[in-house]
């Protein structure tokens, strides 16, 4: 778009989260950009929370407002638009698998496209699997909000394994996951025929909310999109 910014990433350990917000408040940079495990850390340390972060305990989005640090949260609007399945009617069943930022994301985006019921599933402790309950009958969305199955973490075999796929035919399934394109989640849903998202398109519209707040500016969507399709 012609501006002259740049965009990097850093990978930053927790006490070093609080310098790159020091820079921020002091101009040294226009914005960051925080993912996890640095969420929650990162809304406790701005001056002020949107609703949305506030709501969720979690931040990926800070923004120099003079002096001030403002915490924002797009994964939540993000999630919205993703997990529109062109229905107009409210109501019905939701499952989210996990328990961090990102699974109170999609339960925050749940509530506002009018789901009735919301049933969260996450593991007591890093040891025990998730196993199948058939929570998922008739299910309107099924959102996976872990790691598992990630490049780099756990595999996603078991958490694929902890849903009924059959028991939701009409469901729109969606994985957080972005790399790779297609996890064992994913997979064990289109083999059951259901509809299904990756993380690319929620990770494009979060990314262009965040642009919108750091630079005044909306950026071309397709145009990002298609970059990180290629």
């Amino acid at each position: 778009m012609g501006m002259a910014h740049t965009y990097e990433a850093v990978r930053t350990s927790a006490p070093e989260l609080r310098e790159w917000i020091v820079k921020l408040r002091r101009g040294d940079i226009e914005g960051l950009n925080v993912t996890v495990p640095h969420k929650h850390t990162a809304r406790e340390l701005a001056d002020e929370s949107d609703s949305v972060s506030l709501a969720t305990d979690a931040a990926n989005v800070l923004v120099r407002k003079g002096d001030r640090v403002i915490a924002f949260n797009t994964d939540v609007p993000a999630l919205v638009a993703e997990l529109r399945d062109g229905r107009d009617e409210r109501g019905g069943t939701a499952i989210v698998l996990g328990s961090g930022g990102a699974a109170r994301a999609a339960v925050f985006a749940l509530e506002q496209l009018g789901a009735s019921r919301i049933i969260v599933r996450a593991r007591r402790n890093g040891d025990e699997p998730l196993s199948p309950c058939g929570t998922e009958r008739d299910a309107r969305w099924i959102v996976q909000a872990t790691s598992a199955g990630m490049t780099g973490a756990d595999p996603g075999e078991a958490v694929a394994r902890a849903v009924r796929f059959e028991l939701a035919p009409n469901a729109l399934v969606l994985d957080v996951i972005y790399e790779p394109r297609e996890t064992p989640f994913l997979a064990a849903a289109r083999h059951a025929g259901l509809r299904t998202k990756n993380g690319l398109g929620m990770l494009a519209r979060q990314g262009a909310l965040a642009f919108e707040l750091w630079l005044g500016v909306a950026p071309p969507l397709d145009v990002m999109r298609a970059s990180l399709e290629t």
